[in-house]
């Protein structure tokens, strides 16, 4: 059935041997495997979990995630964004007429099997009434999909951004901010602290109208824990300094939740922009330039000229990248050859301003997490940017930052992104970091 099952499951204990032998003897237990009768384990309902029925943990096939989905039909994704949605989430129907919900991730974002496979053991053993619990996963070939309990009532967001006419009353709002603190307490206490991108798109309504926090979050988005989808407003601050998910950064989304909850508005206030909470028009300005003089690329940024940044950045190549990758003989042999013809297809689309497939390229080099660019997470921002995906091109130009603190071009590129999200003195706040920067580095520092 799965590729990655067989050897993870609780209570299958194998004797120490040599890697060869354990190899053949994993391989042999995956054979008997594809014979017998999907494995599983149940577990009881935590603390609060009531007394309803507990559904076993189990590994699916891909055949039938694909029956239930009818083959992963575009008809059948719920995801918060469609089709756009980094990783999709389909909503099927077993063969035994049970709804589930299939997240179904990107292709490189959990390479390596045996991972992917722990991690949702883990996440499966959680079990309470306040959470659409996990139910299963399957990995075969270079498929990684988890599988839910399906709520049939839409999403927090829903009710409370879409639905104006009926909008949710404060009753229901506090019951809905009680139960998600008791999840997320119930989460902690059972070892898993951490909620990746926690939302009103993540509360779920089941079919009595109960909410839920959707399991989903409890996993990450690939294997490096580095990717947050959601609007750059529920972003923790910790996530955008480091590029991780730390528990206080569940309490800050949590925070961020609450304040959806209490002023029924998509975007939290602290990242709203006064004149946009009072309806007022403003018209989109250039940072003014900074103290320091700036260098070509300063230049362009403080003038928001995208045209000039790409000359720039197809000119410079990866020579600022030197010195951010030391990878084993082994790792260049054996994964080296597919990740960078996928960042040399990323090149060629990006020279040729062709920007949609430049990011799905440098959305597949960076995915694999076996060489980390600095450079890319600058194009692929630039690519953002081109494409009106603001949020994504400061999140990049971060991620950027994060792999090579003092680089300059990592924050010319936040400048150039704070400036289209309209945050302006935080735009020229950039500008003089980066120019400063440049300044350091060519009284002796690496050059550009």
């Amino acid at each position: 059935m799965g590729s990655c099952c067989s050897s993870l499951l609780p209570g299958d204990h194998q004797p120490a041997t040599a890697p060869a032998a354990a190899e053949q003897q994993n391989n042999h237990l995956h054979s008997n495997h594809q014979k017998q009768q999907r494995r599983s384990f149940s577990v009881e309902a935590g603390e609060g979990g009531g007394g309803g029925e507990v559904t076993a943990f189990a590994e699916f096939s891909l055949a039938e995630l694909k029956a239930a989905t009818n083959g992963f039909s575009a008809e059948n994704i719920v995801s918060e964004s469609g089709d756009k949605a980094p990783n999709l989430v389909y909503k099927g129907r077993l063969q035994n007429r049970r709804w589930i919900a299939v997240k179904k991730f990107t292709r490189t974002a959990w390479p390596d099997p045996k991972q992917f496979a722990e991690e949702a053991w883990g996440v499966g053993k959680l079990r309470h009434r306040r959470l659409a619990n996990l139910i299963g996963y399957c990995c075969e070939g270079d498929e990684r999909l988890l599988v839910a309990e399906y709520m049939p009532n839409d999403t927090l967001a829903k009710h409370l951004f879409h639905w104006e006419n009926q909008s949710i009353g404060w009753a229901m709002r506090l019951r809905v901010s009680f139960c998600i603190a008791e999840a997320l307490e119930y989460c902690s206490n059972e070892g898993h602290p951490l909620y990746h991108d926690l939302n009103a798109y993540r509360v779920l309504f089941d079919e009595d109208g109960d909410p839920r926090l959707s399991c989903f979050g409890l996993m990450k988005n690939s294997r490096d824990g580095k990717s947050y989808s959601t609007n750059l407003a529920y972003t923790p601050p910790e996530y955008l300094r480091n590029g991780r998910v730390t528990p206080e950064s569940v309490i800050f989304s949590f925070g961020t939740v609450l304040l959806d909850l209490l002023s029924g508005k998509r975007i939290p206030p602290t990242h709203t922009p006064s004149y946009v909470m009072l309806g007022i028009q403003k018209h989109e300005e250039a940072p003014a330039t900074p103290q320091h003089p700036l260098s070509p690329m300063g230049e362009a940024c403080s003038r928001m000229d995208l045209t000039a940044i790409h000359q720039i950045l197809v000119m410079t190549h990866y020579k600022d990248d030197e010195g951010t990758n030391e990878l084993s003989f082994q790792e260049w042999t054996q994964q080296m050859r597919d990740i960078l013809e996928a960042r040399r297809r990323g090149d060629f689309a990006f020279r040729d301003k062709d920007f949609k497939t430049a990011i799905e390229c440098y959305s597949q080099f960076i995915d694999v997490g076996t060489m980390v660019s600095p450079t890319v997470y600058a194009r692929r921002s630039l690519c953002h940017l081109m494409c009106d995906h603001h949020d994504a091109a400061l999140r990049d130009a971060m991620q950027a930052q994060c792999v090579y603190p003092d680089w300059p071009t990592a924050f010319y590129m936040q400048a150039a992104a704070l400036a289209k999200l309209n945050m302006q003195s935080d735009a020229v706040d950039m500008l003089q970091e980066a120019s400063m920067l440049e300044e350091k580095r060519q009284k002796g520092g690496k050059g550009s």
